[in-house]
Parts: structure tokens; sequence; C-alpha cells
């Protein structure tokens, strides 16, 4: 994975945890590397992002801590190209992130194929009660699933925004992260860097299993998952 790279693995690694985790931009990390005498270019450290924050994610998957089997579903927006596109999260009640999707609309379809690939991350612990805001496209949905049996047919829906306040504050949350970005240029690289985001921030707060709350536990855990020496 790291084969041709004229850094060190750890260097790119290194670089590709602070952005994801701090939402440092391209250029700023670019300086801070230079204080540590490193010299690197904002396009080298844009490239390692897109190409190793979607690994981190895969990988992190298989230590994911699962919470409760009730579910949090609400989209944000996101500008990509200019133009504001629905990224759509899911968390548990506990604010355990369950899934997100980026999408070109939120209507049946963009729900159905959201909610259809958090059912099937969330496979091993399938939701017993979904709740979401008024957007009518999540009831048609739902029905759909449950008709083609992704999920359960005695899952709950809910609308109510009192129950949701949990993922909306959650959005404000990782928007703070994506703001020093302004704004990604393609899909691609949006969701390549999102899963950076998400990924990162399910580290930093102790949702994933034999990984404890703390930077030196989270080095030695990503350090870990790439098989590099602490």
């Amino acid at each position: 994975m790291f084969k041709r790279r004229r850094f060190p693995v750890e260097i790119i690694l290194l670089c590709v945890r602070w952005h994801c985790k701090y939402g440092i931009s391209y250029r700023d990390l670019t300086e801070m590397m230079q204080e540590r005498g490193v010299q690197v270019n904002p396009s080298t450290i844009m490239r390692w992002v897109h190409r190793y924050a979607p690994e981190l994610e895969k990988r992190v998957r298989a230590y994911q801590r699962y919470g409760s089997q009730s579910w949090r579903v609400d989209e944000t927006y996101v500008k990509v190209g200019g133009r504001w596109k629905y990224l759509f999260r899911a968390v548990d009640k506990f604010g355990r992130l369950i899934d997100f999707m980026l999408m070109e609309r939120r209507n049946i379809r963009a729900a159905y194929r959201f909610l259809s690939k958090a059912a099937a991350t969330m496979r091993d612990w399938p939701p017993t009660s979904i709740t979401t805001d008024k957007l009518p496209s999540y009831p048609e949905a739902i029905d759909r699933l449950k008709r083609d049996g992704k999920l359960a047919g005695d899952t709950k829906h809910r609308t109510s925004k009192y129950l949701n306040n949990i993922i909306e504050a959650d959005h404000g949350a990782l928007k703070r992260v994506i703001r020093p970005t302004r704004g990604f240029q393609t899909m691609k690289t949006a969701t390549a860097t999102i899963k950076g985001f998400e990924i990162m921030r399910m580290i930093r707060r102790g949702h994933c299993l034999t990984c404890k709350q703390g930077v030196h536990h989270e080095i030695r855990f990503v350090n870990r998952l790439f098989q590099v020496a602490a």
C-alpha cells in the first residue's frame, strides 16, 4: 500500500490523521510539517488523504463498538464543486456513529440507499427503532426496506425533533472540522475526506474496541491498523 512513496509511512499517517482529526487546511499542515523539518507540498498531503482516509475507515470498521439499536437519522449540507449536496448520517441514541453517505439529492431513492447501506453495516446489530425528521422520503424508504427484508417488519419509525437533537448537534461538530476545507471539488474526493473526518472522530471519542481515549492510544491504534511499529 505504501510502495513507491517517497515519504516514510509514519509521516503519511501523521498528516492524514492530523488533517482528519483537526480539520487543518493542507497549506497550514504543510507549514507545520516544515517546522518539523519535513518538506511536503499541500497537493501531496491532499493525495494522501484521498488515498488513505478511505482505507483507514475500512480498517476501523472491524473495531466499531456497537451501542444502542435505537437510531437517529438526519441529513446535513456539504458544499461540493460550489453546490450544496446532502450528507446523510446516522448515530445511535448515545451518539455513536452508525453510517454516513454523501448524496446528490434527498429523495426516496437517496434515503433508501443510505438506510440500506446502514442496515448492511449493522447487519449483526439491526435497529429496533429509527428516528428521523419529517422528511417525506423516510417513511416510504423504510417501508420499502421492510418489504425487501433489509429491515425487520417490527422496526419502529418515529419523527421527533427533540429525539434528533443529538445528531443535529453532531452535525455541528463535524462541520467545524469540514469548514477549513472551504468545500470539496468532486463527490469522490469529498466522500474520501469525510470518511477520514468521521472515523477520526469515532476514534477520538473512544467508540472503537481495543482503543482507549487519549492521544497516545490513538497513535498506537492507527499505527497498529497499518502494521507500523510504535
